[in-house]
């Protein structure tokens, strides 16, 4: 029924939301319409929403497809818990303003973290 997916992709389909708005909210404010116009703080913008759409998308495939395969409520809980964390992190260390450098590095580590253990999951179950 991919109910605990569900939970997650709306989780992390509101921060990629989030992230969207202060994108449209900056172009209004700042009256800027194609592209990054060379405004680094709408490039910073543009870039914590496009590392989000980038990378949600096979995270939230693999927490599919894990909890499809039977793993347990709580293995799917965790992954998901740290997709969301991850992409949560990551987004807000880039879009701001002094471009925080450890908060991206701990958003995509953890993304990272449960792409790979994910993809190893369900690469040891379908050997078996």
């Amino acid at each position: 029924m991919l109910s605990i997916t569900s939970f997650y992709a709306a989780l992390v389909a509101l921060v990629f939301l989030i992230l969207s708005a202060r994108v449209i909210l900056y172009r209004n404010r700042n009256r800027l319409s194609l592209g990054d116009e060379g405004d680094r703080e709408l490039l910073k913008r543009i870039r914590a929403q496009g590392n989000c759409a980038e990378y949600a998308p096979i995270g939230l495939i693999l927490l599919a497809l894990t909890e499809v395969q039977g793993a347990p409520a709580l293995a799917v809980h965790a992954l998901g818990l740290t997709l969301l964390a991850g992409r949560a992190i990551h987004g807000w260390g880039f879009s701001r303003s002094d471009i925080a450098l450890r908060p991206r590095v701990l958003g995509m580590v953890l993304t990272l973290i449960m792409i790979g253990v994910s993809a190893m999951g369900l690469l040891l179950h379908g050997l078996i």
